[in-house]
């Protein structure tokens, strides 16, 4: 069996926009509402991405319209409250991935760090283009009957010696059907074809091979 084959270049924004070191705090904003974005990457040199700016890089200074000196927290926060420039108020190592990574790795990035955009890099550094939460979504969009050719040819064709088994996709919802005999299977043909990009879940209409028929 093998992986799907759906990278980030599939889903990712080649179009983006990106800001320097030194872009101004109401730049900045101005370019996050001009483009409905939540956040953007600064960039140094010929286009190295050094750093991102979100927009919870840039409420520390809201936060601190209050009275009490003590709402904005942490060191970093207070820090930022009152900075001026990207490379004041960016968060720096930047989070990146790359292009050829895939859409699952993408999403479990985004989760651990609980960013919503990430930049795309290539090996030196340099922006390729963004990816959002939205982005990697895309693939439930998906048409059944391109999930099951998929299935069918990347997964089930490719287990030897063939299993009588089928696969039919209503709403991304997978169901496999057929015989099998050999049920310790069964968990590895679930996460097969879970790792199909665009598969919203799996179901299974399996029964025993008849006696002296190999599933």
């Amino acid at each position: 069996m093998t992986d799907s084959p759906h990278t980030v270049s599939d889903v990712m924004s080649h179009t983006t926009v990106a800001i320097g070191s030194r872009a101004l705090y109401k730049e900045i904003v101005r370019l996050m509402a001009g483009w409905k974005v939540s956040a953007l990457p600064v960039l140094a040199g010929e286009g190295r991405v050094v750093g991102v700016v979100s927009e919870a890089d840039l409420l520390p200074k809201e936060a601190l319209r209050r009275d009490d000196p003590g709402c904005l927290g942490a060191l970093d926060e207070t820090s930022k409250a009152g900075a001026v420039l990207a490379e004041d108020l960016m968060s720096s190592p930047a989070v990146t991935v790359h292009a050829d990574a895939t859409i699952a790795e993408a999403a479990q990035i985004m989760a651990r760090k609980r960013v919503k955009r990430l930049p795309v890099v290539n090996d030196p550094g340099l922006l390729e283009g963004v990816v959002s939460r939205g982005d990697l979504l895309k693939v439930f969009l998906r048409p059944d009957a391109e999930l099951g050719a998929e299935i069918r040819n990347r997964v089930l064709g490719q287990i030897s010696p063939p299993l009588r088994i089928d696969a039919a996709v209503e709403d991304g919802v997978v169901t496999l059907s057929g015989s099998l005999r050999d049920r310790s299977m069964v968990p590895l043909l679930v996460r097969a074809v879970r790792a199909v990009e665009g598969v919203v879940d799996v179901r299974m209409d399996l029964g025993e091979s008849p006696p002296g028929v190999s599933a």
